[in-house]
């Protein structure tokens, strides 16, 4: 049984907010930071490749709730930096917690606490965000506000915002059965996109991914996806591309997720207006965490 704790959603968040993409890239020294076909291999069965990611996210919200590892990994001057999370998430009311870990600073002189997400409709709330907010305190952020509508941003994908990229599905290739954590899987790798998306997405989803659509330096995103036998998505991995402003090209932002324990208790409880923190964030260049 999936048991939740609710209460208001705070309000009035600081503009500008620098958020984790932001921080991660403070950690890339020297760095800047700004499948084809849909034939099934033999014996695979189960159907038709785009179709059957069409419905994914769909699995998902009969599944209910589910335990979720995510990782995001960017690269840029030689170096990768991985920010990793881990949490619970329901499907059905499309609510989630992480704890999200950023990596050690460069010069290693410190250990970065793990920040409190909440993953809500049409807004993130971080504690122990840093950069001068105090530890009792809470930022809110309006997902649809941010340019890549947060798949990234926040260092972990929304786990439902993941698998509804899978509406945009344009072509996918069915490459065989392996294992997820143990468990038998179908592996798919395709490419979707976002503006297609976030048409055919669910109403919490449809502003954050439209918003990506235009954000991103392109709307396709290539990903490979891992379905049990049941259609739930048991690992995807998206590859976002971003403009990168002060140099030619575009940086490459992996993120994956895995999920296990279906029907896993979920509770969030979301902070009140008094909780949320209305001052100014300070920037990376601000020298702050």
């Amino acid at each position: 049984m999936i048991g939740r704790e609710r209460e208001r959603r705070g309000k009035g968040a600081a503009e500008g907010l620098a958020v984790i993409g932001g921080l991660v890239c403070v950690c890339l020294a020297g760095g800047a930071c700004s499948g084809e076909g849909t034939t099934a291999v033999q014996g695979s069965g189960t159907g038709e490749p785009v179709a059957v990611l069409h419905r994914a996210a769909d699995r998902l919200v009969a599944a209910g709730s589910a335990k979720a590892h995510t990782a995001v990994e960017m690269a840029s001057g030689g170096t990768r930096v991985t920010v990793r999370g881990e949490g619970v998430y329901d499907f059905q009311e499309r609510l989630g917690r992480l704890k999200v870990r950023l990596p050690q600073d460069p010069a290693g002189t410190s250990v970065r606490r793990p920040i409190t997400e909440l993953l809500t409709p049409g807004a993130l709330f971080m504690k122990n965000r840093g950069a001068g907010v105090p530890d009792d305190k809470w930022v809110r952020v309006e997902t649809a506000s941010l340019a890549d509508g947060n798949l990234v941003t926040g260092g972990a994908t929304d786990p439902l915002a993941a698998a509804e990229v899978l509406r945009g599905t344009e072509t996918a290739t069915y490459l065989g059965r392996t294992r997820v954590a143990g468990t038998a899987v179908r592996h798919y790798r395709g490419t979707a996109d976002l503006a297609r998306a976030a048409r055919d997405a669910s109403d919490a989803n449809r502003q954050a991914l439209a918003a990506a659509a235009e954000g991103f330096a392109t709307a396709d995103v290539p990903f490979d996806v891992y379905l049990d036998d049941e259609g739930r998505i048991r690992k995807i991995r998206h590859r976002f591309s971003f403009s990168n402003g002060r140099h030619a090209g575009t940086v490459t932002v992996a993120s994956t997720t895995l999920l296990h324990d279906f029907g896993a208790a979920v509770r969030v409880r979301l902070p009140a207006d008094s909780d949320i923190y209305a001052g100014r964030i300070a920037e990376p260049s601000d020298g702050k965490n």
